[in-house]
């Protein structure tokens, strides 16, 4: 009987002593976090540490996120327009994320707009040359730092150009686009060329070819043409007109051309 008991007294003591074991690592663990670190691990749901875990970039450090029912909202700060648009991006691949509220803040230099849309304009030109940038004709405004751009890309690729851009130049703190990009049309390719050709054939006229930022435009949307551009005068001006005006197929031509020292004439 002494031994029977002695025997079960050892199978408890062992029992406990195996539990005490099981549990000793979570106690060391628990002791290591410093205070609060559990709990801030424990209510950090996936989605918010998926959308996190998108921004671990330098050019995120001051970015801040936080997901509620699949929406993740930004915000903080970044430098270029171009982070603040790539932020949204990443996170909205995160996993749980359904929706992107984009607040950050662009916090580059404060640029004069005048001087801005100055620059702007001047990359725009030449943006795309020798990749049909006689068939496109983008404007853009500048406004407390927000780009607005107008107008019209013959292409999808020449439109993205242009935004990036933009999103890539200090100072742009935000952008509206709001370029037309013109339908596919075997026709309107065809008269492109045409058109482009009877302008730039006229011995008063081919000089606007020299400068290849600065050509008389050409964009075409089922066979309506709009002229765009800068010339040198008003004889110039019609004379393009009535140019464009003669290409067979043609159904109508806006001349929206503006002449060097004279008022500007919005479209």
């Amino acid at each position: 009987m002494t031994k029977t008991m002695r025997s079960f007294e050892l199978k408890i003591a062992a029992t406990f002593f195996a539990a005490a074991l099981v549990c000793l690592p979570q106690f060391s663990r628990a002791a290591a976090l410093p205070p609060g670190a559990g709990a801030q691990a424990q209510s950090q749901d996936p989605a918010s540490s998926a959308a996190a875990a998108k921004l671990d970039k330098k050019q995120f450090r001051d970015v801040h996120v936080t997901v509620d029912n699949g929406v993740a909202t930004l915000t903080g700060a970044v430098d270029l327009f171009e982070y603040k648009a790539d932020a949204a991006k990443s996170v909205l691949h995160a996993k749980g994320v359904t929706a992107v509220r984009n607040q950050i803040e662009v916090a580059g230099p404060a640029i004069p707009d005048q001087q801005l849309q100055a620059k702007l304009g001047e990359k725009l030109e030449y943006d795309r040359v020798g990749y049909g940038n006689v068939f496109d004709a983008i404007g853009v405004g500048v406004d407390n730092g927000v780009v607005t751009l107008t107008g019209h890309a013959h292409n999808y690729v020449n439109r993205d150009s242009a935004l990036a851009l933009v999103a890539t130049m200090p100072g742009v703190k935000d952008m509206v686009d709001n370029i037309e990009v013109d339908p596919v049309s075997p026709m309107d390719d065809q008269s492109r060329v045409a058109v482009a050709h009877a302008i730039y054939s006229f011995p008063t006229l081919n000089k606007y070819a020299a400068d290849p930022g600065m050509p008389i435009r050409v964009s075409v949307q089922g066979g309506h043409v709009e002229l765009y551009g800068m010339v040198n005068t008003q004889a110039d001006k019609d004379t393009a007109y009535m140019r464009a005006n003669g290409v067979p197929g043609i159904f109508s031509v806006k001349n929206y051309l503006q002449v060097a020292n004279q008022p500007t004439e919005k479209p």
